[in-house]
């Protein structure tokens, strides 16, 4: 073989790889999450990728359809959940009715999946944490205190409508391992044999009753013991 052919063959190799690598890189839009956060309406997210000039408005559709019809949809509701996003309101969510939600464009389907919305529940996080005292050691060394907290206010859960358990976490401040409770239905627990002179982080999150998955956690609670030890 000589030089030149030698040298066109390298190139050709080299530009091989080089598509290959771009083609790696090249990224397909992806349905990321669909989430209800009270089993009455859900909304579907997906990223766009950076293929080519799917990016543009309007290039992607988001479609849907459930068990036994026979056409698909499209999203009834681009503006309420956000960007890349569909929402679909009480009159769209059928809670027992299985989905399938697809990405796609004319001529494609970039991503499809299947649900049910009772198994895409991620409850908000709960709200309005606080915390009192309820006694201290003869020694003065611990202190016991009751933490409370709302439920969502999006779950309708005085109707039970939908079931909440809690999980609840807590730390020193200076830690960084928190440490969780066994999740329980009731939105007020106690908390023994913290130590007086310390301070608390204290987080909360909740998850349907059936379901294995937590929502987000709460805003953290400070609890502080350093001015009372």
């Amino acid at each position: 073989m000589d030089l030149r052919h030698l040298l066109f063959t390298l190139a050709l190799v080299c530009a091989n790889d080089s598509l290959s690598t771009s083609d790696d890189l090249l990224q397909w839009p992806q349905i990321s999450k669909c989430r209800s956060p009270e089993l009455e309406t859900f909304s579907c997210y997906w990223t766009d990728g950076n293929y080519y000039n799917l990016t543009a408005p309007g290039t992607i559709q988001l479609l849907y359809m459930k068990r036994n019809d026979e056409d698909w949809k499209e999203c009834p509701d681009y503006i309420t959940a956000g960007q890349n996003s569909c929402y679909f309101n009480t009159s769209y969510t059928s809670i027992w009715i299985p989905y399938c939600v697809k990405l796609a464009n004319k001529d494609e389907v970039f991503d499809e999946k299947c649900f049910s919305v009772d198994e895409i529940v991620l409850p908000d996080p709960p709200v309005h944490l606080n915390w009192t005292l309820l006694n201290t050691s003869q020694t003065g060394i611990h202190g016991d205190i009751q933490v409370r907290w709302d439920p969502p206010p999006t779950a309708d859960v005085q109707k039970g409508w939908i079931t909440l358990e809690y999980e609840l976490q807590y730390k020193e401040v200076n830690e960084t391992k928190w440490k969780e409770l066994e999740p329980r239905l009731s939105t007020m627990v106690p908390l023994y044999s913290l130590k007086m002179g310390r301070d608390y982080e204290i987080r909360v999150r909740s998850r349907q009753r059936t379901s294995e998955k937590f929502g987000e956690f709460s805003e953290i609670l400070y609890v502080s013991f350093s001015q009372i030890g």
